[in-house]
């Protein structure tokens, strides 16, 4: 059991829900590990920085995540090619793919570079952070944002590497990176921004630094004891069309988690009215008790995305096995797996928002009042009993990009973001009767946090239908295989 868990495993057998659950346990310490370098920044900004700095760093959460998670699409969906190279038994092939990966994934880190520092200021004013309003959060949260941008490059690679390792099976050495990474990035963290007093811009270079050296840490590994994987000269005569199919899975997962965060800025706007003041300047109550129960809640869908990326992968091998009956039966097992997940993160994020709890952890105690605990507490009880509808929405979303059909996870990114953002723009004010400020009715807050639940159910019209059609494409190959046979 424990060689199958922390070794490379063959997805193609064995029996099926305990290979989903020990490939999967490597992959939910990497995230939870990713967590804990989140939450440590987190944690140790709203130690040492005062409250419009740590309103201004938790404001560029989603916008670094409209860049980082399209890079990371890209190289989640290239990794479905290596892995299905790998089902077949074609190391040259996966070795091929490992190439064509690196230099798609290099290419788009210097677009994405220079295409997110131009549009810092703009998605800024988006989200209601200007100069005017408050200019210690609007600085805080340029400055935080610039740096994290400046190392795009070394988030991209560094979830190449992962996505690849993952894509041969092997779960066990992205975790261990990670661990290293992590306890690199609070060291640096406590570093720079206590004795070395560089505040916002301490964070963002501890943040930056850590990846780069765990991102080249992944590749030494790969290139030093993966031998098969050096490439060959004849591996720089990339065949017609590779390039092609690793951009068609790679591109539409991308744009999903892409519009995915777009939406989810849309969101953090109106949340952000909730602290305009009648004079029309902006405090930070509703930013710092938003985005702390954010973080949480970013721990507590671990398990399901972690459970998504190991379908990832288990699906791309048992597809080039041609395996369609172990794929469908993976997929219910899995299923069933993510409902045993929502009872116990669920319930215990539930627990976690008695008297706000959470909040200490990642705010001192002066930043915590009456206002932080019930913009806090009212997200996380408004979406913590729907969470089996998001575990569904993982599962879906990266087992049909496993099976090569990315149309359906990108219609899915589209109907989470119409959803969220034609909630998030009307209902609040329709329900408060008039403009969002600190003066709206928690009710109109309440429907502003809704929005999550209703993009994820959205989400899954088209997921839910792609699995259908799918479902039913396998049944009817295995047929025309029987058929051919006799």
């Amino acid at each position: 059991m424990f060689k199958k868990m922390f070794g490379s495993m063959d997805l193609t057998k064995g029996k099926i829900w305990q290979v989903i659950v020990f490939f999967s346990i490597p992959i939910l310490l990497s995230y939870l590990f990713q967590q804990i370098y989140t939450i440590s920044d987190a944690a140790i900004c709203g130690q040492f920085l005062n409250a419009n700095q740590v309103a201004g760093v938790n404001n560029t959460t989603n916008i670094t995540f409209i860049v980082l998670q399209f890079a990371f699409g890209c190289t989640a969906g290239f990794s479905v090619v290596s892995a299905s190279k790998i089902g077949q038994n074609d190391i040259n092939g996966a070795r091929q793919s490992l190439l064509v990966q690196i230099i798609l994934s290099f290419v788009i880190s210097v677009i994405l570079t220079v295409a997110a520092i131009l549009s810092i200021e703009l998605l800024l004013n988006f989200i209601g952070v200007t100069k005017e309003k408050n200019e210690e959060i609007y600085n805080s949260a340029y400055i935080y944002t610039f740096i994290i941008f400046l190392g795009t490059i070394a988030q991209v690679f560094y979830n190449l590497a992962c996505s690849f390792l993952r894509s041969l099976g092997n779960s066990i050495t992205p975790l261990l990176f990670l661990i290293f990474s992590t306890i690199l990035n609070i060291v640096l963290d406590i570093l720079f921004i206590g004795p070395f007093n560089w505040g916002v811009v301490g964070a963002a270079v501890a943040t930056v630094l850590a990846q780069a050296i765990s991102a080249i840490g992944c590749f030494i590994y790969i290139f030093v004891k993966l031998k098969e994987y050096r490439f060959h000269r004849e591996d720089f005569r990339i065949p017609k069309g590779f390039i092609k199919k690793h951009l068609v899975l790679g591109l539409p997962l991308a744009f999903q988690f892409s519009i995915l965060a777009i939406g989810l800025i849309v969101m953090q706007a109106t949340t952000i009215k909730f602290d305009i003041l009648p004079d029309g300047t902006l405090a930070n109550e509703s930013q710092l008790g938003y985005g702390a129960a954010c973080k949480l809640n970013n721990f507590l869908m671990t398990p399901f995305n972690a459970l998504g990326t190991a379908m990832l992968s288990y699906c791309g091998q048992n597809l080039g096995a041609n395996d369609y009956k172990r794929l469908r039966s993976g997929i219910k097992q899995s299923v069933l797996i993510m409902l045993v997940l929502y009872v116990t993160f669920a319930g215990l994020g539930l627990l976690l928002t008695i008297n706000g709890t959470y909040l200490y952890i990642f705010l001192s105690a002066d930043k915590i009042n009456d206002l932080t605990i019930k913009y806090g507490n009212l997200y996380l009880r408004t979406i913590l009993p729907f969470y089996p509808i998001l575990g569904l929405l993982f599962i879906l979303r990266n087992s049909l990009q496993g099976v090569e059909k990315p149309l359906f996870p990108l219609l899915a990114g589209v109907g989470e973001l119409i959803a969220r953002t034609v909630i998030c723009l009307f209902l609040p004010q329709l329900v408060n009767g008039g403009p969002i400020t600190r003066l709206a009715s928690d009710l109109s807050y309440v429907m502003t946090c809704v929005a999550d639940v209703f993009s994820w159910t959205f989400a899954c019209i088209p997921l839910v239908t792609g699995y259908i059609l799918f479902n039913k494409h396998s049944h009817n190959y295995e047929n025309l295989n029987l058929l051919r046979q006799s």
